[in-house]
């Protein structure tokens, strides 16, 4: 797969068939790309942490919310949730200020686990506090992002924005659909 059709595969899904498990090595070699990847002043101030049992996943879920566009939609039902996370921490005793560095390791992974042929979605809707408190998360550490990931079992279709209207939505047959700006209108030229 060359690099635009990799990109165009890395969607954000939000269903996935709970059956299909990832391994615990699978999400450290998706970290390892992460790792790879740049770093404002090369300070690499993230840490990971991995999930991959039902029994983590299930603690997880609560305190994520899934789809905003989607205001009837609560999340994935049992059988369509991801079966592993890894949650992007910043380590306050290296910087108090992250950047940008946990959008592109978040990006890397959801590249490398579409390379794998698996798919997720970033989340920065979380309940912070509590789950912090439910998994015993040191004060050292800020909760950034988390990825929920899985073997997707929707999807996902881009299309061209109409009206102005970026919410993506779902269709009668479960299909979402991913309003994109025109390149045109992106690429901006100045006299």
């Amino acid at each position: 797969m060359n690099l635009k059709e990799l990109i165009l595969k890395t969607r954000s899904y939000r269903r996935f068939d709970e059956s299909y498990q990832v391994d615990a090595k699978t999400l450290e070699s998706f970290i390892d790309l992460a790792r790879l990847s740049s770093s404002g002043a090369n300070k690499q101030p993230l840490k990971y942490l991995c999930y991959n049992s039902p029994k983590d996943c299930e603690k997880i879920f609560p305190y994520l919310d899934w789809a905003g566009y989607l205001t009837d939609w609560p999340g994935p039902e049992k059988g369509e949730r991801p079966t592993a996370y890894i949650i992007i921490l910043g380590d306050k005793s290296i910087t108090e200020i992250f950047g940008v560095d946990h959008g592109i390791a978040a990006h890397t992974i959801m590249l490398g686990a579409t390379d794998a042929g698996l798919g997720g979605c970033i989340i920065g809707s979380i309940n912070r506090k509590e789950l912090g408190n439910e998994l015993s998360i040191p004060d050292n550490f800020e909760t950034l992002l988390i990825l929920a990931l899985g073997k997707p079992v929707e999807n996902v279709i881009i299309e061209d924005i109409k009206d102005a209207d970026v919410k993506y939505w779902r269709d009668k047959n479960k299909n979402h659909h991913v309003p994109k700006r025109s390149l045109n209108e992106l690429i901006v030229k100045l006299k």
